[in-house]
């Protein structure tokens, strides 16, 4: 049996939630809907984001900007065992931090992200008229 491990789940428009999840790859695939991908946050690889590799192919709710790519879908914020090649739980200053990061702000962040860059193809298409 595999260990549990505390991670915060982040749903599109969502305030992040802390759960307890099995550490495998069928319980991250449950969480995000699918096929999982890692990344990091910019500037910050104390983390590791656990998201869905299809998310924008499949047309899932754009959810959080991240400083160089918005998810789709749901996400899973873990902590990086580097040392292992493996996850491990958040601390509970790291939920208390990632709690902050992906809270309110994070939202409307999201949100005039996603105007800016429809603004901008909407204005590229009216140039090219």
């Amino acid at each position: 049996m595999n260990e549990k491990i505390k991670c915060l789940l982040v749903e599109p428009y969502k305030l992040p939630k802390e759960i307890e999840i099995e550490n495998n790859l069928k319980s991250f695939q449950k969480q995000v809907n699918g096929y999982i991908e890692t990344t990091y946050l910019q500037d910050d690889n104390e983390v590791v984001l656990i998201c869905n590799e299809e998310g924008k192919m499949n047309n899932m709710e754009l959810n959080r900007y991240i400083g160089y790519d918005i998810i789709a879908g749901p996400f899973l914020i873990v902590g990086d065992d580097y040392e292992n090649g493996d996850f491990k739980s958040l601390t509970n200053v790291q939920i208390e931090k990632y709690k902050k990061y992906f809270n309110e702000n994070s939202i409307a962040k999201t949100l005039d992200k996603i105007y800016e860059i429809l603004s901008s193809r909407k204005n590229h298409k009216e140039m090219e008229r």
